[in-house]
């Protein structure tokens, strides 16, 4: 496994933690409320063997900056920090790609910026409210695991929690959301290890309320890749397949045997994928 080289980025907008990882082409990767740090991310993984990767903690993430004021989390301003720190580091432009949260950041970041993008990856998300209306969510009152869902986040957030009793509940709350939760261990091996923003998620808890963007997705005019687990349970696959049919320039494909983490579940035909997207 790759060790990331840890950069700090000073921009008009702030100072940002990034890692970067592999030669080639620019690819910026994020999450909502992740904070990364030099073990890197699976998701981000992905891409090194081919590209120059650039993994950002937003802020509260990481010794990046704080937020002075509650609105500096929202989604639209994490993608005004992007473009801050893409034209920090002289990209004329560069690809975009998010997973779950990041996904809806990238969504918003084709919307407004298109211009700064080569190409844009959405794997496993939606541009609007995923979970009030849809039972087949594990953040709907509805889905089964539900109730164990909340308790699992909540766990999470709490201070003073063991390494090892945060371990535990990691793995349970993944194994949720994958088509084969026996696999767990040959997906996760530990060699990758992050942490979550509590401020980020509370925040994003509430924006999500409130979240959609489809009415504007048409004017995404960047070259778009759209990925999904035919049993994602945390965005469901209809609102990928929402995002094809709205976005002009894009491409779906849908992996039959994965649930939240194709790259992973299915990881040669999701790199076999991204390879011609590219090619």
């Amino acid at each position: 496994m790759n060790l990331w080289k840890r950069e700090i980025i000073k921009t008009k907008r702030g100072n940002f933690e990034i890692f970067i990882a592999g030669q080639g082409n620019p690819i910026c990767v994020t999450h909502h409320y992740s904070v990364f740090n030099e073990s890197g991310d699976y998701f981000a993984q992905t891409f090194i063997n081919n590209n120059k990767v650039i993994l950002v903690n937003l802020r509260e993430c990481g010794n990046s900056d704080r937020a002075r004021e509650p609105y500096q989390l929202s989604m639209i301003e994490t993608v005004l920090d992007l473009e801050e720190i893409r034209q920090e580091l002289g990209y004329s432009s560069w690809t975009y790609a998010g997973h779950s949260t990041g996904g809806m950041i990238g969504a918003l970041y084709g919307i407004h910026f298109s211009s700064s993008l080569d190409s844009l990856i959405i794997v496993g998300s939606a541009a609007r409210d995923y979970y009030s209306s849809t039972p087949e969510c594990v953040y709907n009152e509805l889905h089964p695991h539900f109730y164990r869902m909340q308790e699992l986040m909540k766990e999470l957030k709490r201070d003073g929690l063991s390494f090892s009793d945060r371990q535990k509940l990691i793995k349970e709350r993944t194994q949720i959301s994958l088509y084969k939760p026996e696999r767990y261990e040959d997906y996760f091996n530990g060699s990758i290890n992050k942490g979550t923003s509590a401020k980020r998620l509370n925040f994003f808890s509430r924006e999500a309320l409130i979240y959609d963007i489809t009415r504007k997705l048409p004017e995404i005019t960047s070259k778009t890749l759209i990925l999904c687990g035919k049993h994602d349970v945390q965005c469901p696959v209809k609102y990928s397949i929402e995002m094809h049919q709205l976005i002009p320039d894009s491409q779906l494909h849908i992996f039959e045997q994965s649930n939240h983490y194709p790259f992973l579940e299915e990881k040669d035909e999701f790199e076999q994928i991204i390879h011609s997207f590219f090619k």
